[in-house]
């Protein structure tokens, strides 16, 4: 039997979840399907930090230049990004037009800067059906509106991660409802993560832990700023903040002009977080919004008692109040405090946690496969 093959276009300039979610994705395919056989187009170098995990993983990989081109373009800031996004473009063109025109596969998912692939499905006519994954609640502008308009005459499919996501795309009537699916990020693989998590850490004494990129959506100077309050009640209190972005010295400041450093630290990018839940006292979100929310979903999952913001769509969707987990209001410092100590005695309860746990496993690998093979028809 002809496999039916499925690409996945998804470049990005430093490292986020959506890398983690399509190498899951294909993975899921080729280890749980003899129908399908999934590549990841490596176009820009994007990828090469993934080699190992993907050859590990028996994924097929397309590689388009001999040279990493995203270590030479500008990562952080509004304008210098879309610069390099730009580029992305016009360098991804010709090639990606090549490849769908002359070797054509039978699916192609995208994920990130999905301009050009969605004016190519405007432009031409091909025999590949697109498959269009929302990450993240979209922003629209009139450009994108406009682009949407056009190619959803056109697309095969298009996945979002949460209910909230997909009923807020069906009231845009960009489309045939028919064509919206949910389709729940692959964020657990399960015996890996039950690997991962027995690796030890040199971390002793209790503290708290906040994990995601050092970005204004992740909401840390909040987060810190209440944990400065927090440091007059529970002045042992420890708050580890793992990841890296544009927002290190500004936090990096505050945490020093305020003298929470015993308090507060930065750890940087760290490649195996799990150990970090296990041992954490528990997961605390800030995020302004999340859809869904991998480092929420992960934590669930090591069974870190939950504290996170109300956030739309994911969190708002995911956790609910004191059946497993713990909330206080988005960006409100009162909620934040308020509803602190009642984390507290939260953290103890194990029904919280275990319901929790239970929530975290409908964003299994296999459970994603189950789905997406479904579509794939």
């Amino acid at each position: 039997m002809k496999l039916k093959k499925v690409y996945y276009w998804s470049p990005f300039l430093t490292p986020i979840a959506t890398c983690k979610a399509v190498i899951n994705s294909a993975y899921s395919l080729n280890k749980f399907s003899k129908e399908f056989d999934a590549t990841i187009m490596n176009f820009f170098g994007e990828f090469n930090q993934n080699i190992s995990e993907i050859r590990q993983k028996k994924i097929n990989l397309l590689n388009f230049y001999n040279i990493n081109i995203t270590k030479y373009l500008p990562k952080y800031g509004k304008v210098s990004s879309r610069v390099s996004y730009l580029i992305f473009f016009i360098l991804g063109f010709l090639p990606l037009l090549k490849i769908l025109k002359k070797k054509p596969p039978d699916y192609i998912v995208i994920h990130l800067i999905t301009s050009l692939p969605l004016i190519l499905l405007i432009l031409f006519s091909f025999k590949t059906k697109f498959i269009l994954r929302i990450s993240g609640l979209p922003r629209l502008n009139m450009f994108r509106k406009l682009l949407w308009k056009f190619a959803f005459k056109k697309i095969y499919l298009i996945t979002c991660p949460t209910n909230a996501t997909n009923n807020y795309l069906k009231s845009l009537n960009l489309c045939d409802e028919k064509k919206l699916k949910i389709l729940f990020d692959p964020i657990i693989h399960v015996s890996k993560v039950n690997s991962k998590i027995k690796e030890k850490i040199d971390q002793k004494g209790d503290f708290y832990v906040a994990i995601g990129r050092l970005t204004n959506q992740k909401n840390f100077l909040f987060l810190c700023n209440c944990f400065k309050e927090l440091v007059k009640r529970y002045p042992t209190i420890k708050l580890f903040i793992i990841g890296e972005g544009e927002n290190f010295n500004l936090l990096n400041s505050f945490i020093k002009n305020n003298k929470l450093s015993n308090n507060i630290l930065l750890l940087g990018y760290i490649k195996n977080v799990f150990p970090y839940f296990k041992k954490a006292k528990g997961f605390i979100l800030s995020s302004l919004w999340e859809d869904p929310g991998f480092v929420l979903i992960e934590a669930a999952f090591c069974r870190s008692p939950v504290f996170s913001s109300d956030a739309k769509p994911g969190p708002r969707e995911i956790i609910k109040n004191n059946l497993n987990g713990t909330i206080f209001k988005n960006n409100d410092r009162n909620s934040f405090l308020k509803n602190f100590d009642v984390y507290i005695k939260n953290s103890k309860n194990s029904k919280i946690v275990l319901e929790n746990l239970k929530l975290s496993r409908k964003f299994s690998i296999f459970n994603h496969y189950k789905h997406l093979s479904g579509y794939l028809v």
